[in-house]
């Protein structure tokens, strides 16, 4: 994979890409970039849902620019380190989810392994689509996954 220099982040919109540096950790950088989607994610959850949801849409159009304008920057698609990706699909699988260090942790977890596991579509798209759009909609379909898996946990508790 093509080592990325830390002057990188001095731009704006590879800072936001890279997730404030968290995708350049030599290991496991969409683990860590979801792990730095936490505390933003603590600031959106205060949202009403429909605000939620409009914040994802926004972030999910400016991922794919970003994704695209990095990923042309590097010259590799869906460089490892381009983690705005699991910031989102972080975000859309915590979607009207209780904000407690509990549903966190799920929600943290079943979007790392559906997010690594990539099961069908999320591996089609992964390996087909291109672009900003492609780097961005893999993650999308494991944060939805992920996201029914903790709405279905809700109605069987509540």
């Amino acid at each position: 994979m093509t080592r990325v220099s830390p002057q990188l982040l001095r731009n704006p919109l590879h800072l936001l890409s890279l997730g404030f540096g968290s995708g350049l950790m030599p290991f496991a950088p969409g683990t860590f970039g979801t792990l730095v989607a936490i505390p933003f994610y603590l600031l959106i959850a205060q949202l009403d849902v429909p605000y939620y949801l409009a914040f994802i849409v926004f972030a999910f159009g400016l991922g794919v620019y970003l994704c695209q304008y990095t990923s042309a920057a590097l010259g590799v698609h869906d460089h490892s380190g381009i983690v705005w990706d699991e910031f989102v699909g972080f975000w859309i699988t915590m979607i009207a989810v209780p904000v407690t260090w509990q549903w966190i942790v799920a929600g943290f977890v079943l979007f790392r392994v559906f997010d690594i596991v990539k099961p069908w579509p999320v591996k089609v798209v992964d390996t087909r689509m291109t672009g900003g759009f492609g780097i961005m909609f893999d993650d999308v379909l494991a944060g939805l996954y992920a996201l029914a898996c903790l709405q279905f946990a809700l109605y069987l508790i509540y």
